[in-house]
C-alpha cells in the first residue's frame, strides 16, 4: 500500500499532522510534510506501508485532498 502527497497543493492547514502525528508533521513551511516519503519530483511524495493505519483518516479529513492512498 501507498500513501501520496501532493505537497504542491497543501494548504497547510494541519489537520494529518493532528489525526495522524506517526506519519505527518508539519514543516518550517508551513506545509504538512509526510515522514521517511521517498522525493517523487515536482513536490510529489510516496510512501509505501504495510498498513494504512490512521492515514485514511488523514486522507478523508484533507480539505484539499492533497493525500491519496493506493491499496
Amino acid at each position: 500500500m501507498k500513501i501520496i502527497h501532493n505537497r504542491g497543493i497543501c494548504i497547510g492547514c494541519g489537520s494529518c499532522a493532528a489525526v495522524c502525528p506517526k506519519h505527518w508533521k508539519m514543516g518550517n513551511d508551513g506545509k504538512s510534510t509526510l515522514l521517511s516519503a521517498k522525493d517523487l519530483g515536482g513536490e510529489k511524495y510516496e510512501l509505501d506501508v504495510s498498513k494504512i493505519e490512521c492515514n485514511q483518516e488523514a486522507a478523508d479529513i484533507c480539505p484539499v485532498q492533497c493525500i491519496g492512498i493506493e491499496k
